[in-house]
């Protein structure tokens, strides 16, 4: 997971999943209770975010990068324990908070880490920490961007700075081809870089707000993002624009992430019906499209190209997971509910809402509080010569101001431009996604969404982390939580038995000495009763012995 909740510890844990549990707990699930390493961190500098470096990843070690809320860089080694440094420890390159770290893939040195003031920064880990802070020269820029790096005699942290749009840059991405990277800023743009060449492919405007997550899909064809406009948008990589937007959350989105294992290629000439349940194919069935149905149909485009199905999934602050699918036949098909001519966004400055100050303090702080592009790259040092001012430095430095002012305001008048256009299109312009699944599956804000193949992984900002089966998994399981209840519940069933076989067994003493003492008692009263009647019979017998004899004397 590359996401982290600010908290004041760090656990990492061989992370393990199977699908079958057997009874005796021999194959169970990690316990991830039981971290293999755990940092405590006091004091305000806390973790943000994280990231392992796959490509060097071992069972004897695996180089580990955690940001701060201060802007610190720490490399560790959790395993081998070989390894530890920390990037811009003094905070002399930035102060601002980390929000994202990740390796450039394809390489065992270098990451990037964006911060919260809206750079973003290229490390090498191979080289050794400078006390001096960096002195600048601009490599390259363009309107809304620009790229530097530092002026030294000697290689040094940081490689590069890019400085992107205005205010925070809260995510970004690599395609998965490593050619290309998104971003996604507070400005509520999304842009694509080129990333060895360093120029902007293309980008895209939130419909209100700042966008805060993005995610490419497995063939690199789409980008869904999300963010404050409580919508999941695909912009499609070839075509340069927006082509569909998803409402399914109520509050923010702050993760989307593809199911690379679930995309799939659709045969030529097959219609597949997805549902919520199960993908059913049928060759001989036709169907009425709508773009709001749960249940839609995926096939071949007009041409015979195999049409992709994808699927993806996004979480958001409502503690919402929702689970979406589209195809490129959907997006192929949906008309606008009405035509719409092309706009062309004006790459001029001149903007009629945008008041055109030469003052060099103008428009230099952007609403959230943070510095504004020009504000930004004119606080940076771009040469090493000292301040005392020639005639020539005057006028190179006024020259680049009007430069800054220039490219924050044609930031801003792209935005106040771009609703209605393929930049920006309205709800009504683009295919609208529904989600085939939303559910509410925590009670904090969601912040982590992982697919794997077994299983997907959610965590929130509450600390806590869960694991949920894929439908397919489920039976197996199922069954072995089954066979284990049912072996508990025979054991207790058996040893319910044996304590009423117990007690019946007692019972039946107790009976048996009752019944013995009762005839006991029987015996006994029946023998007293026999004395009893013997000595009434004898008395009787003397009775009538002694009238008999009184009868035979009176009778003498």
């Amino acid at each position: 997971m590359n996401r982290l909740s600010i908290a004041q510890s760090l656990y990492v844990t061989t992370y393990k999943f199977n699908a079958v549990i057997s009874v005796d707990d021999s194959n169970q699930a990690a316990d991830l209770t039981k971290p293999s390493d755990k940092r405590t961190y006091k004091g305000s500098t806390l973790p943000t975010c994280h990231d392992f470096n796959q490509l060097t990843a071992s069972p004897k070690g695996v180089y580990l990068i955690v940001g701060f809320s201060a802007g610190q860089v720490q490399l560790i080694d959790p395993i081998g324990r070989e390894i530890s440094k920390i990037f811009n420890e003094e905070r002399q390159i930035e102060k601002s908070k980390v929000t994202t770290l990740r390796w450039v893939p394809g390489t065992e040195h270098m990451f990037l880490a964006t911060h919260f003031s809206g750079s973003m920064y290229l490390y090498n880990d191979e080289l050794e920490p400078v006390s001096t802070p960096p002195i600048y020269q601009i490599l390259k820029q363009g309107e809304d961007y620009a790229v530097l790096t530092c002026k030294s005699k000697v290689p040094r942290n940081p490689v590069q700075r890019w400085v992107i749009g205005e205010g925070a840059l809260h995510e970004f991405a690599f395609s998965n081809d490593t050619k290309y990277v998104a971003t996604v800023s507070h400005d509520g743009f999304m842009r694509v870089f080129h990333y060895d060449s360093m120029e902007k492919y293309g980008s895209m405007k939130s419909y209100f707000g700042g966008l805060l997550c993005v995610c490419w899909s497995p063939d690199d064809k789409y980008i869904v993002v999300g963010g404050e406009d409580d919508l999941v948008s695909i912009w499609s990589f070839h075509e340069k624009r927006v082509v569909g937007r998803g409402r399914g959350h109520n509050s923010w989105v702050s993760v989307v992430s593809f199911d690379p294992f679930t995309t799939e290629v659709l045969p030529h000439n097959m219609d597949v019906y997805a549902s919520d349940e199960d993908i059913r194919i049928d060759n001989h069935r036709d169907r009425s499209f709508s773009s709001h149905s749960r249940t839609s149909v995926h096939s071949t485009g007009g041409d015979g190209t195999p049409s992709v199905s994808y699927r993806f999934g996004s979480v958001g602050q409502d503690t919402q997971l929702c689970l979406w699918d589209f195809s490129e036949d959907q997006l192929l098909r949906f008309q606008p509910n009405r035509t719409r001519t092309s706009t062309q966004i004006s790459q001029s400055p001149q903007c009629n809402n945008v008041p055109h100050s030469k003052d060099s303090n103008a428009s230099s702080m952007h609403p959230d509080g943070t510095q504004t592009l020009s504000s930004r790259l004119t606080s940076l040092s771009l040469t090493d010569k000292p301040k005392d001012k020639s005639k020539k430095d005057s006028i190179s430095r006024t020259a680049r101001q009007q430069f800054l002012n220039k490219m924050h305001e044609t930031i801003i008048c792209i935005g106040a431009k771009a609703m209605g256009t393929t930049m920006c299109p309205k709800l009504d312009d683009v295919f609208r996604l529904e989600p085939l699944i939303t559910k509410k599956i925590a009670y904090d804000r969601l912040t982590t969404l992982i697919f794997r193949e077994d299983c997907i992984v959610t965590g929130c900002q509450e600390g806590i982390i869960n694991t949920w089966a894929r439908p397919g998994k489920v039976p197996e399981l199922t069954v072995g939580m089954e066979a284990g209840v049912r072996r508990r519940r025979w054991g207790w069933w058996q040893g319910l038995e044996g304590r009423r076989w117990g007690w019946r067994q007692e019972v039946g003493m107790e009976v048996g000495v009752r019944r013995k003492e009762v005839g006991m008692e029987a015996g006994v009263r029946r023998k007293e009763v026999g004395i009893e009647a013997g000595v009434r019979r004898k008395d009787v017998g003397i009775e009538a012995g002694v009238r008999r004899k009184d009868v035979g004397w009176r009778q003498g």
